[in-house]
Formats: C-alpha cells, sequence, structure tokens
C-alpha cells in the first residue's frame, strides 16, 4: 500500500525521531488522500502524524532485532550529491 515507506527496523544506528515522523506523514497522507495540508485539515493530519510517530517508535523498540539489515535506506540518510552553485 505504502511502497515509499522505508523500512525503519534494523538500522545501525537505529531510525531517528525525523525519519520515523516522516515514515508517519507519508502513511497518513496515503491512507487520508491529503497530499497538501490546508487550515481545515492541518490539526486532524498532525495529529494522526504524532500518534502514528509514537506507535511506532514504540513498536521498533519492542520488536526483536533483526537479522539483516533493512534493503535500502531510508530517504534521509541517503547522500544526496550537492548541486552546484
Amino acid at each position: 500500500m505504502c511502497r515509499n515507506i522505508t523500512t525503519l527496523r534494523g538500522l545501525e544506528p537505529g531510525a531517528t525521531a525525523e525519519e520515523i515522523e516522516a515514515a508517519a506523514l507519508q502513511y497518513v497522507r496515503k491512507v487520508s488522500g491529503v497530499q497538501s495540508v490546508s487550515a481545515q485539515t492541518a490539526e486532524p493530519v498532525e495529529r494522526a502524524v504524532r500518534t502514528i510517530a509514537a506507535a511506532t517508535a514504540a513498536l521498533l523498540v519492542d520488536l526483536p532485532p533483526r537479522r539483516q539489515p533493512p534493503p535500502s535506506l531510508p530517504p534521509l540518510r541517503r547522500i544526496h550529491p550537492r548541486r552546484p552553485a
């Protein structure tokens, strides 16, 4: 369903709060169909992201270690080439 959400379990070092929040936002956008936040959708979207991010962080703590690293790096960890100024 959410192909853009990367696997966060098993990262070394562990997933950051920023990575967890980015994944939660992608999930909320996908299930709600809200791609750009408006004044009417801001509060429900932000509340859902906070709730899902907290649940995700708890899940990552509770799961046993992975036997293999995740198949790809999360986008926030990828090295992006600097563009010339």
